[in-house]
């Protein structure tokens, strides 16, 4: 519907302006504009075409005089901010608008927005700040900007310049109040509320759902909100499983608020999707399918580098039954800041009581490790203990023996194996007790052919690789073999010369003595340990010491001190094992034998699920037992201190 003048009824101009005293009042304003429709349109009839736009918008005589008019230097409209495309649904663009005005109100608590998204229009510009609403047409908010809603409320603006700069301001006027119809105030005809002020400031929130506020809410433990950021300052690496751009990919995950949420109610395990456990190829001896026991996916996982820590340690005994107090320095040294993935240790002459060691041994590596499997032969004892997170990524465990010296009803001379796989790594670990005497060279070289002739392993694990093996040789049916023990190999020197060079060389400088070592020899001319390797050697002749003390052989015998006690290493693929370590424990002293033992870094590939596996198989009993000792020996200790410190304070009366 239109009005007489031909402008639309809805778009009448509202002439609100200042004057000395305060407001013009609104009837005033009705009668200016109806006294101004007169002078424009007369008789009512529409404006002509060639009629110009200052005669249009004249004013009467009596409402120039009474109105003080204040010049207005005419500024361009804003430019509309750039907002998201109209094209976005509409609850992604409610859920955009809520996030935005909230962050609005946070950055200026003086502007104000919408207190309900779903009233406002996905138009592609938002309305500009500080405009009158359309509801309200008498204009009660001011600018401090000169907005067309501004401008439409001073029309009897007199500028210096007469009639023709009204003339201007007028047309000025009209441009702008067309645009504002062509839809920045009425966009569909529906209108909108006035913006409301928050009652009082709100709190301040943060994009991350780690925020005080919200913490309850998405039930987000302190300690472990940072486990990410924690464990790539510390380890130096962090495990794919704490990565979430596999889920952020497959359109699970929207925003980085929702990704710190599901993240917070899932363990630092990875997440497994349904479609891996449908598809798992468990038996089916698949080597690089998803979700494989032993494939490359969940051995990337473990290790990403993949290798392994392995500690290798032998031990003559002496048959003591007093076993040491403390085997802190024994298998945990501190100069490797982590422990190792696997504990192998060997003991020959071993204590009456084997099962009291074993438990020693698990209650010194704690509740992270246990007993993958012991066995014995005779005195010869073998533990292989190895984290508790890998026990399901190994195959059975077989052993096999040889008997060296048939007389003896005490097996006290021979050797004990243990094989097993570990992923795609075929593993043997032999412990032997040679002949002892220092010109039995010989019958030590016999031991050794026996012992690979003679030691039947594997039995039911499969070889790995069977083209590089051997039926004469059972070093050559494993990917990594590991031989300790006390091998008796000595120094072909006298006492007086050995000790004139340990003398001279207190730091432990013992390279003039490995040249009259037995075994060095007899392994640089082939005739024994084919194949093998061992790391330099650092430290001090482990035989023969005086139980209790650090002096060598002090009796009638005067034994020369020797490195008997071995770490051999062999591998089918070149430079699989490497050795980080090889050192002795010279603080144990129960035994005229130091403990020796090597760290080493083992290459591990992935294997087949088509193998017999141990299926997380280990000795429970003892874990229990050695994790019930550790925990009394704690509590002792600190009831020692408790009684240290009262005990220190002295009570006068």
């Amino acid at each position: 519907m239109s009005t007489p003048n031909g402008f639309p009824q809805h778009s009448r101009v509202c002439l609100t302006r200042s004057m000395e005293g305060g407001a013009v009042q609104d009837l005033q304003a009705k009668k200016a504009g109806k006294a101004a429709k007169k002078e424009a349109g007369g008789d009512g009839a529409p404006p002509k075409l060639g009629t110009p736009i200052s005669e249009t918008f004249k004013l009467p005589e009596d409402l120039k005089a009474n109105i003080k008019i204040k010049s207005i230097t005419p500024r361009p409209p804003r430019k509309p901010r750039l907002e998201r495309a109209a094209s976005l649904d509409e609850k992604s663009w409610r859920k955009w608008r809520r996030f935005r005005t909230s962050q609005e109100s946070l950055t200026d608590p003086n502007e104000t927005s919408s207190s309900n998204g779903s009233l406002q229009e996905a138009s592609p510009s938002p309305p500009s700040r500080g405009r009158a609403s359309p509801c309200n047409p008498c204009g009660q908010q001011e600018s401090s900007h000169s907005s067309p809603d501004a401008l439409e409320a001073s029309p009897g603006g007199k500028s210096r310049g007469g009639a023709s700069d009204l003339g201007k301001r007028a047309s000025e006027i009209s441009s702008a109040f067309g645009g504002l119809l062509r839809g920045k105030g009425f966009a569909g005809g529906k209108p909108r509320l006035s913006q409301i002020m928050p009652a009082r400031p709100l709190p301040p929130m943060e994009l991350n759902v780690a925020s005080h506020s919200l913490r309850t809410a998405n039930r987000i433990d302190s300690d472990c909100l940072d486990y990410r950021h924690y464990s790539q300052h510390k380890f130096g690496r962090v495990s794919s499983s704490l990565s979430d751009s596999r889920l952020q990919g497959n359109g699970t995950l929207c925003d980085s608020c929702s990704t710190d949420s599901m993240k917070s109610t899932f363990s630092v395990l990875t997440p497994i999707r349904a479609k891996d456990v449908r598809s798992r190829s468990y038996l089916e001896g698949s080597l690089l399918a998803s979700g494989a026991l032993m494939g490359a996916e969940e051995l990337s996982r473990y290790f990403p580098n993949r290798s392994m820590g392995i500690f290798v340690a032998t031990w003559n005994m002496q048959g003591q039954k007093e076993l040491p107090v403390n085997l802190d320095d024994f298998l945990l040294p501190t100069d490797p800041d982590f422990a190792q993935d696997m504990y192998v240790i060997g003991v020959q002459e071993g204590c009456p009581d084997r099962r009291e060691w074993e438990i020693r041994l698990q209650e010194t590596l704690g509740p992270h490790y246990v007993l993958l499997h012991s066995a014995a032969h005779g005195v010869l004892y073998m533990s292989v203990f190895i984290r508790r997170d890998l026990i399901w990524f190994c195959s059975e465990v077989e052993y096999a023996t040889v008997t060296t010296r048939i007389v003896s009803q005490i097996k006290t001379k021979g050797a004990l194996g243990i094989s097993f796989t570990f992923f795609g790594t075929s593993f043997l670990f032999i412990t032997s007790h040679f002949t002892s005497g220092d010109s039995k060279v010989n019958e030590r070289k016999l031991d050794y052919n026996k012992t690979i002739q003679a030691l039947t392993l594997p039995k039911n694990v499969p070889d790995t690789n069977p083209y590089r093996s051997s039926s004469s040789d059972v070093t050559t049916r494993f990917d990594e073999v590991f031989w300790f023990g006390d091998f008796n190999f000595r120094l072909n020197k006298d006492r007086e010369t050995v000790d004139s060079i340990l003398n001279q060389n207190p730091n432990t400088d013992v390279s003039k003595l490995l040249v009259y070592d037995q075994l060095t020899s007899e392994m640089s001319r082939g005739s024994i340990f084919k194949g093998f390797q061992e790391a330099d050697i650092h430290f001090r002749p482990s035989y023969k010491f005086d139980i209790g003390k650090d002096s060598y052989d002090t009796t009638s015998k005067q034994r020369t001190p020797s490195y008997t006690d071995r770490v051999v290493f062999r591998s089918r693929y070149k430079d699989d094992i490497q050795a980080v370590k090889y050192s002795s424990c010279p603080v144990i002293k129960t035994s005229d034998h130091r403990p020796v033992f090597a760290l080493f870094r083992v290459k591990v590939r992935p294997g087949r699920d088509n193998i017999p596996l141990a299926a997380g198989l280990f000795d429970r009993d003892l874990y229990l037992i050695g994790i019930r000792r550790r925990a009394t020996r704690e509590l002792l200790r600190l009831r020692e201190q408790k009684d240290q410190r009262s005990s220190s304070i002295c009570s006068i009366s």
